[in-house]
């Protein structure tokens, strides 16, 4: 593991080669790393990075939990979509709560954007890495967003 400083706090990267298995928050902080997942990483965080081109790879996990990660995956920059329409989308529409609970059990966070995922009407529940982590993360993505717009 490896970790990258950001201004969520540290995030440990857990990678086998180029491919990434895991992000966790609040890693101990250590020196900075140099692969292509920290470098997108820090260039997300910075504002010049909108889609990750690092392979990842979900291991664990249900079957549905893994159709979760896979729509999450779908979610474009900037954007939010609520769990409930992801449970739609999986065919499911009474399993919001479930969805939620597998985006609280996605290994690969930031990467894999579960921070875009929202309750209904566009409410701020749920994050495996607490709200404010979650509320900054969405806040970044809009204003890089906004300004990308503005040109």
């Amino acid at each position: 593991m490896f970790v990258v400083d950001s201004p969520i706090g540290p995030l440990g990267v857990v990678a086998e080669g180029d491919l990434v298995v895991g992000v966790r928050f609040g890693a101990r902080p250590g020196p900075d790393a140099e692969h292509p997942a920290a470098r997108e990483l820090r260039a997300y965080f910075a504002g010049e990075l909108t889609d990750f081109t690092v392979p990842v790879e979900m291991r664990g996990g249900s079957e549905f939990e893994r159709a979760v990660w896979g729509e999450i995956a779908k979610i474009p920059y900037g954007e939010m979509i609520t769990y409930g329409a992801i449970a739609t989308a999986l065919g499911d529409p009474g399993a919001a709560r479930a969805v939620g609970t597998a985006c609280n059990h996605n290994p690969i966070p930031v990467i894999v954007p579960c921070h875009r995922v929202v309750g209904a009407g566009g409410k701020m529940v749920g994050f495996g890495g607490g709200l404010d982590r979650k509320r900054r993360l969405l806040e970044l993505e809009a204003r890089v967003a906004l300004t990308r717009s503005w040109g």
